[in-house]
């Protein structure tokens, strides 16, 4: 028979032995399945807040050139409309700038009468929708 010490030297390679085998394949498939939905999570509540920061981008950038144009039609034109290229080459905006959307369309300038609008297709990137951003009196800023 064996006498305790024995006993407990065998229980303690055991234990070492366990120790030093690492971690099974199961344990590591169910750490990569918890790290998945952490990030499926954090990226459905970050999507719509994402979105929503690009439509603020876009409304600012639109105000800004549209204030740069009120002023180049007051100070500089002969009564001309602006487009944003016209604005570039005058030196008026900065061609390094925000003169897209934050989805790649070119903004637009639309001179009326009595005021100036600049507008984005938005989202979609298509003309006369919903999701349009407007600047100006066309889209009921002005």
């Amino acid at each position: 028979m064996k006498t305790n010490r024995e006993l407990m030297l065998l229980r303690m390679r055991l234990a070492q032995r366990a120790a030093s085998r690492g971690v099974t394949l199961v344990e590591v498939l169910i750490v990569v399945a918890i790290m998945a939905l952490i990030a499926g999570g954090v990226s459905f509540m970050i999507l719509p807040k994402y979105k929503e920061t690009q439509i603020k981008a876009a409304t600012t950038n639109a105000s800004n050139i549209r204030q740069v144009a009120i002023q180049y039609v007051a100070l500089k034109s002969a009564g001309e409309c602006p487009t944003v290229q016209i604005l570039i080459a005058e030196k008026e905006l900065d061609s390094t700038g925000d003169t897209e959307d934050p989805w790649g369309n070119p903004f637009t300038i639309i001179c009326d009468t009595d005021d100036i609008a600049v507008t984005s297709p938005g989202p979609d990137k298509k003309e006369n929708t919903e999701d349009d951003i407007y600047a100006g009196p066309v889209g009921g800023e002005g």
